[in-house]
This record gives structure tokens, sequence and C-alpha cells, in this order.
């Protein structure tokens, strides 16, 4: 497991982290301020840092300042937790150094599986090439070999999604609702759908019920995204309206990844 350095002023918000990624397995050392927090990585560098943007003695934005302009420390991945949500905010955090974003409130369900992809994507790739934060030395892309749906209300899954696919080859498009995803998927006709299995007004059996009335997308395949399929009803529910899967949060990525190229990945590279 990794050692995470989590750089928080807010107390509660701190011990939320920390509990979090603990019980996990991981191994957390917090601290309070700018300054502490990049003492603390410098005397013991770590595997990735979980850091707010507007902290107390130095900000977010000069520790990925000085991060980054120390080799030994710049290939560490550095993943902003900011309630930053304004148009451009999170283009701005990523221009600035930080690796990776995740928005608050942190949805504690989510959370360890979106630093846990980051660190993942760092490990295969090199901080330089995480999501969203392309450099001279990042290289080409992935190609794109099929385009993947995802349906979730929250934003913050969605990304978290595109951040474990995307770098494996697969485009990834999101939808916040099941109106919107119909619209998309009559568009581009995705080669597989990942759906959120509880949403505001429509679900999505609902979404999965209409998929299965359209020649163009009936036969693509259909996996749920849940935090509680603990219900056989549920289960039985979604297989018969012809689901092929279900993945669990908070989502591992080796097994979305799995799950991913078992119904889409190797079949399109054996055609």
């Amino acid at each position: 497991m990794a050692r995470i350095v989590v750089i928080e002023d807010n107390g509660p918000n701190l011990e939320l982290m920390t509990y979090l990624l603990e019980a996990h397995g991981h191994g957390v050392a917090g601290a309070r301020d700018g300054e502490d927090g990049l003492a603390q990585v410098r005397r013991e560098p770590p595997d990735a840092i979980v850091c707010d943007i507007h902290l107390p003695r130095m900000d977010g934005y000069e520790i990925a300042r000085q991060l980054k302009s120390d080799s030994g420390l710049r290939k560490v991945p550095l993943i902003a937790v900011t309630a930053l949500a304004m148009v451009g905010d999170r283009e701005k955090v990523l221009a600035a150094g930080f690796d990776g974003y995740i928005a608050k409130p942190i949805e504690p369900e989510a959370f360890v599986s979106q630093v846990e992809a980051l660190l993942a994507t760092a490990l295969r790739t090199g901080a330089a090439a995480l999501p969203g934060h392309a450099t001279a030395e990042s290289g080409p892309s992935p190609e794109k070999h099929a385009t993947v749906l995802v349906i979730d209300d929250s934003s913050t899954n969605r990304d978290l999604l595109e951040s474990v696919l995307g770098p494996h080859g697969y485009r990834v498009v999101g939808a916040n609702s099941v109106k919107k995803a119909l619209e998309i998927a009559r568009e581009t006709a995705p080669d597989l759908f990942i759906c959120d299995m509880r949403m505001p007004v429509e679900d999505g059996f609902e979404m999965l019920r209409v998929v299965k009335t359209e020649p163009l997308l009936a036969s693509k395949p259909f996996v749920f995204l849940s935090g509680s399929v603990s219900e056989s009803k549920e289960l039985a529910e979604g297989l018969r309206l012809g689901a092929n899967s279900f993945i669990l949060k908070p989502v591992e990525p080796e097994k979305l990844l799995a799950i991913v190229d078992s119904l889409v990945g190797r079949r399109r590279q054996v055609r």
C-alpha cells in the first residue's frame, strides 16, 4: 500500500481523509499548513500527496511550484482536493503543476478509489502523464479503440472512471442524466454503457430498459455502477433486463479495467 501525505488545514476534513485512506490500508501523514506539509514531503518523500489549495503559511500553488522544480520530488503525484468550482478552476489547478483534481466536498464512498486511480496511473506512466496534465514529455495519447458512455449524476465519479479508462485507450463520454445519455447514445452509438444504478428523476434501470428497445443500442454491453448491490432482487432485475455486469463503489481500478476489457477491449482487439 501507499504512503500518502495529506495537507489540509480543516481538522474534520483531514480526519475524514486520513480515516478513509487508512481504512484501505494506506499509511497517512497529515499536515495542517503548507510549510509543515512541504517539510514532511522533503524529509521522507511519499508515494503521493493530497493537498488543499487554500492553506495557511504556504498555499497549494506554491507547494506545487516548489515540488515540480525539485528533480527529486517532481514525479511524486500531487493531487488537489479543493472546493474551487468556478469555470476554469480545474484547468488553473492542473496548469499550476497538480497532477490530479478531486472536488470538495469529497464523496467518502469514492474518495479512496479516486486517489488510487491517480496513483496507479502515475506508477504506470509517470506523474507528468496523469490525466488532464499533459507535458511535452508525455508523448502521444494512446489510440482510442472504444467509446464508453458513463452515466452518473456525480461529476466526481465520471471523472474517476475517465482517469482510469482514458490512459488505456478508451474514449470516455459522460452524461449526468438518463435524458442526456440517450441523446448522446443516439448520436454516437457507444461501445459500452456504464450507468449508476440510482440517480434522481430516472434511474439506471430506466436507462437500461430504453437502451434494450433501440436497435442501434440494444446489443451494446451495459454495466451497472452501484454502491449497494447487496439485494439479490436488484441483481436479478438488472440481469433480467439485460445488464452484463455490476461494478461496486468504491471503484477498484483494476477490477473496472478487467470488466471493461472483457466486454469491449479484448473483443475489439481480435477483430
